[in-house]
């Protein structure tokens, strides 16, 4: 038996949905263990893109359980949306589970992440206005309804209930735009197309699994510095995006994980705003966001570009117990006559590899290493053996600047463009 887990070292947007995919048919279930809908994990498959927001990654694996976990937060229209979309595309959801424990995000919660964010001027933390803060709030507040209300006599009294906590405390907010007569139409219609899903005490069904003797693979949404405890503060995610969080999120004890990959761009973006050291804001910035299409794949806001950081990683993967990486978008750097990484911070004159307490307040300045570019399309390469000598330098010297093994470099959306090293195919 093993539960391994999935997940971004970034800001997120690192490619984990194809790599998810990719990886599903060695796993019996894959099981989304935080975050709420404003994850986009991306996969294509021959000429189709599909964007998911709230399901597991392996939902194309037949033969895969995918499991909403205890840790997701869940709009049922965004869910039901979803559902529909992968059903039109020809998916029975046959293999799709949800947790009794999951909590739902209520059109109030969005009303009120807009009228937060709305309050914060230029403060703004750049939310994706999906209520997902707002919901976690109840949760630890012990306020918030969860799936399995759903099917009580007082879920009807209980959403009211709550429903009305928020239109008070909306009063202290500046007036946002927000139909919530409509809105809150379409949250119940949205229960109801959703109640075929299985509900499982989720719990019991991972470990009874484990005990079982299969394999689960824990995918998280978002990245490692978007952690409401490690990440840039106040400039983050409200769940634990890092490899602890699976253990809260799924409910499994710690000595039940296994392997923990991690996902890195050969480059670096992020979302919204925060502090970013290594950002470009000038032609090669915009050429990286072009070639790499970086646009949200929820929000559709183009995403901040920059040089992969070296300090950045060395935390994550510290933080996470990275036992193997995996290096996306390859092939982005393509173009480029020279890649460059960061290899140290200078903070208050001392150069230093680690974090300081603040990102937001610290000025940093930023030691890279100029490495040469490879100019050559990857397309067809199969081995690392086969790619550009200056490719394999690059991804080498991050192998021996980040301690820990690359066993898989992507170089491009499909499936095809996997290529496996230090593992067995």
């Amino acid at each position: 038996m093993a539960l391994d887990v999935l997940l971004g070292l970034q800001w997120g947007d690192e490619g984990k949905g194809k790599i998810v995919d990719y990886l599903a048919p060695d796993y019996n279930m894959i099981a989304r263990f935080q975050g709420g809908p404003n994850a986009g994990h991306t996969i294509v498959i021959g000429e189709d893109k599909f964007v998911l927001h709230t399901i597991p990654s392996g939902i194309f694996r037949e033969n895969v359980d995918n499991l909403i976990g205890n840790g997701v937060v869940v709009d049922p229209i965004t869910l039901a949306k979803e559902i529909k979309g992968l059903k039109d595309a020809g998916l029975n959801m046959a293999n799709l589970k949800i947790s009794s424990k999951a909590h739902l995000i209520l059109p109030t919660h969005r009303w009120l992440d807009a009228a937060s964010e709305a309050s914060k001027g230029k403060q703004k933390i750049g939310s994706t206005l999906k209520g997902i803060g707002p919901t976690y709030m109840d949760k630890t507040g012990r306020n918030g309804l969860r799936i399995g209300d759903i099917s009580t006599p007082q879920f009807k009294e209980k959403y009211t209930a709550l429903a009305a906590k928020h239109k008070q405390l909306l009063s202290i907010y500046p007036a946002v735009e927000f139909n919530h007569a409509e809105e809150e139409e379409k949250w119940f219609e949205a229960i109801e197309a959703i109640k075929w899903i299985p509900v499982v005490d989720s719990m019991y069904y991972v470990n009874d699994a484990l005990k079982a003797g299969k394999n689960i693979l824990a995918e998280g949404a978002q990245g490692s510095m978007l952690d409401i405890d490690f990440g840039t503060y106040p400039y983050v995610t409200s769940s634990n995006t890092v490899s602890s969080g699976v253990c809260n999120g799924l409910g499994v004890a710690p000595q039940q994980i296994g392997k923990v990959i991690g996902i890195t761009k050969a480059y670096c973006t992020r979302v919204g705003s925060g502090p970013f050291p290594t950002e470009l804001n000038g032609e090669v910035g915009e050429k990286l966001r072009t070639l790499g299409s970086e646009f949200g794949a929820t929000t559709g806001r183009p995403r901040r570009c920059g040089w992969i950081d070296i300090p950045q990683l060395k935390y994550t993967i510290m933080i996470n117990g990275v036992t193997s990486l995996c290096v996306t978008k390859l092939d982005i750097l393509n173009e480029f006559d020279e890649v460059r990484l960061a290899k140290e911070y200078t903070i208050d004159g001392e150069k230093t590899d680690k974090l300081p307490f603040d990102m937001n307040s610290s000025k940093i300045y930023v030691d890279f290493e100029t490495m040469h570019g490879w100019k050559t399309d990857l397309e067809g390469l199969e081995n690392f053996e086969d790619l550009p000598s200056a490719a394999q330098e690059f991804l080498m010297e991050l192998e021996r600047l980040l301690e820990v093994p690359i066993d898989f470099i992507s170089k491009g959306p499909q499936r095809r463009n996997l290529i496996l090293r230090n593992v067995m195919a």
